[in-house]
């Protein structure tokens, strides 16, 4: 149970419109619960302001689909990564209210009467299209976490004036993520262009000498710009995790 809900539970029963017993029924779950090849961790929304994401890569649409349905009764909705074209398919026919996302491989069930993705200040930026898969993975997650988010896309250093004309937007932004293959330049760029964090995500786009991202992970890391932070190879999930609890200690 997300924790807003937990702490309007709370407040009714201080207040008198909702008895003790029925609070308990609420939160009598257990925290963990054993479908044989999973745990799922029921308390994460308690722990970290989001339910346990579903890592779809590895796993059948059957099991996708039996963990979403333990994830979607407690009344938080889901969000898969990751997911193929067949489990895609399996949970939105599951689902009919899931919205499924072709280029970043999600499907996202809104909440229970979950607002709309507030305007948060979050800007992907992309160094060439074909980052834009794990780009829209990061803005399909910040977007299930409350975040709506703008995105710049095909800005690389190989034509340095498109990323310069894009200063206004880069500026107006409280945290920047930069998706980046081949060299990975793109992060020390902007990372010297903002006063803000940024959080650089190198993926595995590039020939053959950039192993699978990993030139541009060490670039990234070697970066000689001040506040550039480096997720994993391809991990745009967890630069929106990173990026949401940025957002959310500025609020």
């Amino acid at each position: 149970m997300m924790r807003d809900r937990v702490r309007t539970l709370l407040g009714d029963v201080a207040a008198g419109r909702r008895t003790v017993d029925d609070a308990l029924a609420q939160l009598d779950a257990a925290p963990v619960e054993d479908l044989t090849f999973a745990q799922i961790d029921h308390h994460r929304a308690l722990r970290q302001g989001y339910p346990e994401v579903v890592f779809g890569e590895g796993k059948t649409p059957d099991q996708a689909r039996q963990i979403c349905a333990r994830l979607a009764a407690q009344g938080d909705g889901f969000l898969v990564t990751r997911a193929d074209g067949a489990m895609r398919e399996a949970l939105c026919a599951a689902y009919p209210a899931a919205e499924a996302d072709d280029l970043g491989r999600t499907v996202l069930l809104r909440r229970t009467g979950a607002a709309a993705p507030a305007e948060s200040g979050a800007l992907i930026v992309t160094a060439g299209t074909g980052d834009l898969p794990v780009a829209q993975e990061c803005i399909v997650a910040l977007r299930a976490f409350g975040h709506a988010s703008r995105r710049v896309a095909d800005v690389g250093v190989a034509g340095i004036h498109r990323v310069l004309a894009q200063q206004d937007a880069l500026r107006a932004a409280r945290v920047v993520v930069v998706v980046a293959g081949m060299d990975g330049a793109l992060p020390s760029v902007v990372g010297g262009m903002v006063r803000v964090p940024v959080i650089a995500v190198p993926t595995s786009v590039g020939y053959g000498a950039s192993f699978r991202g990993l030139s541009a992970l060490l670039t990234m890391l070697n970066s000689c710009a001040a506040g550039v932070v480096v997720c994993n190879i391809d991990n745009g999930f967890g630069a929106a995790v990173a990026a949401s609890r940025i957002l959310e200690l500025g609020a």
